[in-house]
């Protein structure tokens, strides 16, 4: 029974190609969208999933309360605090501290050579305590996960660094310099952990180590904060979590005293941490609402095309009625017939299913080149998965119901011609429809409205210049090394302006703290930012001064600019008023005179409000050098820069980026969410219209004779297309109608992620709405010109 099933239904497609071939098509790409979808959100769901103790690990948080009422997120902890767990918690299992190092040159001498090979690693090295090993998870290639961090200047790398820095070459026991400060020796190699990580060390340093790398810093200091600190720990039962975060307070109280109200800890799970953009200093990463957002795009998608099936399926029972009568008046029973139609549908689903495989391999490397550098996904055994169960369920869902409506033909009806015409009862239908161009009109505004935020993150004005610099690391920030570079690249006419600086004006990394003003003696109930940097600054980023003058060379504080922010929170309106009036700061003790205000400009992203903030001279805090250039000739600028730079710092690897790339990096999850939007509006449209196209097809077969009779009684070309065409605009036209003000909240709750943003105007609904509905005349004109232009001789012999 099952071949002869099989033999039938192979025949039915063929039969009805056009049909079987629009199902395939639109199937297939909600299917491969569907698939790509889910590979993106697994990819970061299962993000530091590969530890073992995952449900029991925590790391520390710090929420600064201010004596404004405002809250600051950090996620760094005190060094001191992983002793205190250690010490006093029995309930912890285990607590380690870990400190980043944003940049580090490690100089390898190999046998061979004689002259060291120097790399600059970037944010993946780190400071650890070897009690890290108990926490999270690495695979050992070599050495010992208890001993091998135990003794100062040793280190452990990666099976990838070390490939990287001795070749084919053991690693085990040869040493590595690290920032020309500690020759380390490797006692371990660990196989490199997985991409979905967000602890992405490849060379892990002994914590005994730091006071060679970072002499002075204080290790016992708890009123020490820095972005780059981190306090993980294990709970040897993940119940006890409430308990140990409701004894956080008066661990605050024992080591802060009376500022323990401020330095508020928390414990967040490991799983949270991915997520968490709200904390300064966290790694660009995904909202967990946008991975909501993409499934149920995903999920759309795929009940578009689940919907296509479905009204074509349906809208060809009339042709099919007489077959399920025959079928039955010998005997077939319903469950049968309804067999037979969700054999049909498998056998589209299976071969959609087929090419959106295809699809998605094809897909992969594009969509990994929008994705950050340190992360890509791959099609694994859980997305083979997710297609066999996508498989059965498109199968289901499209074909459940169109069996379940062509198997209910009464056989007597269906034999003698009076089922339902078409034109009448056609509520289901034209719901689908609408359902199918609401989801597109609402996927077209995103888009729109996704575009015009993008392009003002890039085009807005920033209160500084961003092109033609770039933006070089400064190894050693003594004075006079760096002016003999500055003068250096002076002798070339390319060259504007050269200014030393903690970072450019606009950084990821924000530091802050609290200030005096005036003959206060009391501290501001709101802090303010930092940007130490040399009298060139203003005119390397292109900075304006609105009142005052630039600082003065200098090695230390001496005076201070500041921006108009400062002043709208100190309620001075005249700018005039704030120059000469002093100013104390975190970073110096001395009351000092402001003697200037430079016009506002962004420190970080559109994400965050402009906050208050300070310029001033501070030699040892400068890290890295911008250079201004004509940007003519400019590879052989860069040529001269880099010859000038080795000169001056022969013992450092050159690192440089345009200030231009480094802004963009703000923007990562942004730009790829417009590049996701503007694909998925566009699947939604082409399986919408394919699904449009089939229906106005069957319709112009259906109503052919009704056309030539038209002609015959004098209708014009024009009137007959108009007949064909309105149905469809009007459900499309209700579908805009139902669709606009949902995508205009949706996308207004989006835009409200960012303290600079544009607003949604009528003419982008507009603008779409007219979209939707050109579109579904371009895919009904096709049809009904074709249907409306044919010799009604013909159209009346049509049987």
């Amino acid at each position: 029974m099952l071949k002869n099933y099989l033999k039938i239904t192979l025949r039915n497609l063929r039969a009805k190609r056009v049909y079987t071939t629009l199902n395939i098509i639109g199937l297939s790409v909600g299917m491969a969208s569907g698939l790509l979808i889910f590979l993106f959100i697994s990819h970061h769901v299962s993000t530091d999933r590969h530890h073992q103790k995952f449900d029991r690990i925590y790391r520390i948080v710090t929420d600064l309360h201010l004596e404004d009422g405002s809250v600051e997120y950090y996620p760094e902890a005190p060094l001191p605090m992983a002793r205190a767990f250690r010490a006093d918690f029995p309930q912890i299992e285990q607590a380690a501290y870990l400190k980043m190092n944003r940049e580090l040159t490690v100089s390898v001498l190999l046998p061979h050579q004689s002259t060291a090979t120097r790399f600059l690693e970037l944010n993946t090295t780190a400071l650890v305590e070897g009690q890290l090993f108990d926490i999270l998870d690495y695979q050992w290639l070599q050495g010992n996960a208890k001993t091998a961090l135990h003794e100062p200047n040793t280190v452990v790398i990666t099976q990838s660094l070390a490939k990287k820095y001795f070749g084919a070459l053991n690693p085990l026991g040869r040493t590595i310099n690290l920032n020309n400060l500690a020759e380390a020796k490797i006692t371990g190699v660990l196989a490199d952990p997985p991409k979905t990580t967000n602890t992405d060390i490849q060379l892990f340093i002994s914590i005994a180590t730091l006071p060679r790398l970072m002499p002075g810093f204080n290790v016992n200091d708890w009123g020490w904060l820095n972005s780059t600190d981190r306090v993980y720990l294990t709970l040897k039962n993940p119940l006890a979590a409430a308990g140990l975060e409701a004894a956080l307070p008066a661990l605050s109280q024992k080591h802060f005293g009376k500022d323990a109200s401020v330095f508020r800890f928390h414990l967040q799970p490991l799983a949270d941490v991915h997520f968490d953009v709200q904390r300064i200093g966290a790694s660009p990463t995904v909202r967990l609402s946008l991975l909501w957002s993409l499934g149920g795009i995903g999920l759309f998608l795929m009940l578009i095309a689940c919907i296509n099936f479905i009204n074509m399926a349906t809208a060809q029972a009339l042709s099919r009625s007489k077959e399920i009568g025959i079928r039955k008046t010998l005997g077939s029973t319903k469950p049968q017939v309804m067999l037979q139609f969700l054999l049909e549908t498998a056998l589209i689903v299976l071969a959609a299913a087929v090419l959106a495989f295809f699809f998605t391999l094809i897909c992969i490397p594009i969509f990994n080149q929008w994705l950050p550098n340190d992360s890509n996904f791959q099609f694994n055994t859980q997305a083979i998965v997710f297609l066999l169960l996508l498989i059965i369920a498109v199968t289901l869902l499209a074909g459940s119901y169109p069996a379940f409506v062509l198997s209910g033909f009464s056989p007597w009806a269906a034999l003698k011609g009076q089922l339902i015409q078409p034109g009448k009862n056609f509520s289901l239908r034209k719901l689908l429809i609408v359902f199918q161009f609401a989801i597109c009109q609402a996927l077209l505004v995103a888009t729109l409205v996704v575009t015009h935020q993008v392009r003002y993150l890039h085009e807005s004005d920033l209160g500084f210049k961003k092109d033609n610099v770039l933006v070089i690391n400064l190894p050693d920030p003594s004075k006079t090394a760096f002016e003999a570079f500055r003068n250096d690249l002076r002798q070339s006419p390319s060259i504007k302006s050269v200014s030393a600086s903690y970072r450019p004006p606009a950084a990821m990394v924000m530091n802050g703290g609290s200030f005096k003003f005036g003959k206060k003696t009391t501290w501001e109930t709101f802090p303010i930012r930092e940007r130490p940097a040399d009298s060139e600054y203003l005119e390397t980023y292109g900075l304006h001064l609105v009142a005052g003058r630039n600082i003065t060379p200098g090695d230390t504080i001496r005076e201070y600019l500041v921006n108009e922010t400062l002043l709208k929170k100190l309620n001075i309106q005249d700018p005039q008023q704030i120059l000469g009036r002093k100013l104390e700061t975190y970073l110096s003790p001395v009351a000092l005179p402001i003697v200037g205000v430079v016009k506002d400009f962004h420190l970080r992203s559109f994400h965050e409000e402009i906050q208050p903030c300070f310029i001033a001279t501070q030699t040892d805090r400068y890290k890295k050098v911008g250079v201004k250039i004509s940007g003519q000739n400019a590879n052989q600028t860069l040529q001269f820069i880099q010859q000038s730079w080795q000169k001056r710092y022969p013992n450092e690897v050159f690192m440089y980026e345009y200030l231009e790339e480094q802004l963009a990096k703000f923007y990562e999850i942004e730009t790829l969410v417009f590049q996701l939007s503007v694909v998925f509006a566009g699947i939604a449209i082409l399986i919408s219209c394919l699904g449009l196209y089939g229906l106005v097809l069957f319709t112009m077969t259906q109503r052919t004779k009704e056309i030539g009779i038209r002609k015959v009684l004098g209708a014009s070309v024009a009137g007959i297309i108009s007949l064909l065409s309105k149905d469809f605009l009007k459900l499309v036209a209700l579908a805009i109608v139902v669709a606009s003000p949902l995508a205009w909240y949706a996308m207004n709750q989006w835009l409200q992620d960012f303290a600079y943003h544009i607003q949604i105007e009528w003419w982008m609904i507009g603008l779409t709405g007219t979209l939707s509905i050109f579109i579904t005349l371009l895919t009904v004109s096709f049809q009904s010109i074709k249907a409306a232009l044919m010799n009604p001789v013909q159209s009346l012999k049509v049987e």
